[in-house]
């Protein structure tokens, strides 16, 4: 059976991962999704490191199952087969700067007077007006601004760092991809087409908002203060490597205390129950206590004996540790393919499985314009229209 989204059509223009991510994940859910790129480069990450048969691994790992052409939006030709590709499409993704689609009158007041059934969806850095409006911006720069380098310390070490992935495009990837299908399903109820705007910094913040902000949550005075999450999110230090483990209830406190051999930790009065625990003086004690046992144990044995006492533990694993890890691979969360010229790749599987509409992750990311022809000619354009097309540089 088709996935969730099949029939429905998405054209691509966007760029490097917040659109092309976005898209991606519609892709895997079944719609058809043409990614438009440019002559020459084509999209940046396409000559990323860890490159084979033209394609960057942070390129394949963010538009499988997509159709590639080549279209020159400079000129008039090509912006014209780019309208007849949006005519027959239910959704246009672009993450140009702001006044970038506009000038190119392929803004959405220019594509909804022919299509108003279109969802247009315009990714920007931080919006489409405003003070930082026309500034360029990457992932670590929007991190900074939405507080995830301020939670970054580790208590032993306590200078801010980067999350060392690029979370605010991918926050905003899958919140483009959702509000996409909000979109869609509020066109089915009759609301028609309509843009849809996700500027990075807004989605980075609502991503961060709801464990990060807790102190920041109510205004004036709150009850039962004390450490929020990020503060005692922390490696511990084993024997012979690390382990993070999370206790929040006394059960779960209780376990990690007979784990690490001192039962009679349960019946302290300074660390038996959440209230005790609580107190500045008691937290700093146990922790104290807990980081001189855990050192004591090797990893592997100290977390045999948590899991058994349904302690939340586990390990910190290299990647290539991760590939291998046995509930990862029982859930087939990532497959191995093959490809004629680029060979075999891994690749993760989508995390939503459907009972019903099941989904197949597409193939590998299209080479540069490699089904120009062939959607094109969906379009009505017959060999003599390509041809002059490629003699003016529209197409390669």
């Amino acid at each position: 059976m088709p996935g969730p989204l099949a029939g429905i059509r998405v054209v691509d223009v966007s760029q490097i991962l917040s659109g092309p991510f976005a898209c991606m994940i519609l892709a895997d859910q079944g719609a058809e999704v043409v990614k438009v790129e440019a002559p020459g480069l084509g999209d940046p990450m396409r000559i990323g490191p860890y490159r084979r048969a033209g394609r960057a691994a942070f390129y394949a790992n963010a538009n499988r199952g997509k159709r590639g052409i080549v279209l020159d939006l400079a000129q008039p030709r090509g912006r014209e087969a780019l309208l007849r590709l949006v005519a027959r499409a239910d959704v246009f993704v672009q993450n140009w700067r702001p006044g970038a689609a506009e000038r190119l009158g392929l803004g959405y007041e220019d594509l909804r007077a022919a299509h108003p059934e279109l969802i247009y969806v315009s990714i920007s850095g931080y919006g489409d007006s405003g003070p930082y409006r026309d500034r360029r911006v990457y992932d670590p720069i929007i991190q900074g601004l939405t507080g995830h380098v301020a939670v970054q310390s580790n208590p032993e070490v306590p200078i801010p760092d980067l999350v060392r992935n690029v979370v605010a495009d991918k926050a905003s990837a899958w919140t483009a991809a959702q509000a996409i299908t909000a979109a869609l399903f509020a066109r089915e109820r009759g609301a028609g087409g309509q843009h849809v705007r996700v500027p990075m910094l807004d989605a980075s913040l609502y991503f961060f908002w709801p464990d990060g902000m807790m102190k920041h949550t109510w205004i004036g005075d709150s009850e039962f203060p004390g450490p929020v999450l990020y503060e005692l999110y922390r490696l511990w230090e084993t024997a012979d490597g690390h382990l993070i483990y999370f206790t929040a209830t006394d059960a779960e406190f209780h376990g990690l205390f007979r784990a690490l051999g001192h039962p009679e930790w349960v019946t302290d009065p300074r660390f038996a129950s959440v209230a005790a625990r609580a107190a500045p003086e008691h937290r700093e004690a146990l922790g104290a206590l807990v980081l001189a046992e855990i050192r004591r144990w090797k990893t592997e044995e100290l977390i045999e004996r948590m899991v058994a006492e349904q302690v939340p533990v586990g390990p910190v694993y290299t990647l290539e540790q991760m590939l291998q890890d046995p509930q990862l691979r029982h859930n087939e969360a990532f497959f191995e393919s093959a490809h004629p010229e680029a060979g075999r790749m891994r690749q993760v599987r989508p995390p939503a499985r459907f009972s019903k509409t099941r989904e197949a992750p597409g193939g590998l990311a299209p080479a540069h314009g490699e089904h120009t022809e062939a959607v094109l000619a969906e379009l009505g354009y017959d060999a003599a229209a390509l041809a002059a097309l490629r003699a003016e540089g529209v197409i390669p």
